[in-house]
């Protein structure tokens, strides 16, 4: 009876064991299945930080169209050619002045930069009736109704303001009648004939005088 009863207890023993010892492999690879290394935790964690970031902070793209426009009008720009130019000498109350009337028809801002990349100066600003005379003598022969001078107009009705490009005084105007007017434009013409002011389209091209 003793036999018997000690075979079957050892083979208890025995089975125990080997149970446990397979519980604690499975829960061991289980554990390493599920949860990380502890060096592992960081760079997932900065991989989250970068990607969260990359989406709400995109990178800025370079304006490369933008460059390429600029680049491709400095490369079409050309200087007006001498027969197409009359130099004038100052006048009286500015003899250190001096101007030069230029007969291709170009915009209000292709004008003003034409006067600037090609001599050094503005389009003219007129201060005294003397300098406007002087002026439109010299324009009066051109085959054109206007020619562009350097003054702009900001704001409508009463709120209109003028300016001269080159920065100087506003003390002199020579207003045709019914201008400036309030639907007229944006940018101020010289008649040829007469000399007095118009407001016109910027856009329009039109022979320019500048002062440099």
């Amino acid at each position: 009876m003793q036999v018997p009863l000690l075979l079957a207890l050892l083979f208890g023993a025995v089975s125990a064991f080997h149970l446990s010892t397979e519980t604690s492999k499975f829960d061991s690879a289980l554990g390493e299945e599920i949860l990380p290394q502890d060096d592992e935790v960081p760079e997932q964690k900065a991989e989250v930080e970068r990607g969260s970031g990359s989406e709400d902070c995109p990178e800025e793209e370079e304006p490369t169209e933008s460059v390429s426009a600029l680049a491709e009008v400095d490369s079409n720009f050309q200087c007006p050619k001498e027969e197409d130019t009359v130099k004038l000498v100052g006048s009286p109350g500015c003899k250190t002045c001096r101007f030069l009337v230029v007969k291709c028809p170009r915009s209000f801002d292709q004008a003003q930069i034409t006067c600037r990349n090609c001599y050094r100066g503005n389009l003219v600003s007129i201060h005294n009736v003397v300098t406007n005379f002087q002026i439109q003598c010299s324009v009066s022969s051109l085959n054109q109704g206007q020619v562009w001078i350097g003054a702009r107009v900001t704001g409508w009705g009463p709120c209109q303001r003028f300016s001269w490009i080159d920065g100087s005084c506003w003390n002199f105007a020579y207003w045709a009648g019914g201008h400036p007017s309030a639907c007229g434009g944006h940018c101020v013409s010289l008649c040829t004939r007469g000399g007095h002011w118009t407001v016109a389209h910027c856009g329009v091209q039109l022979p320019f005088i500048c002062s440099y």
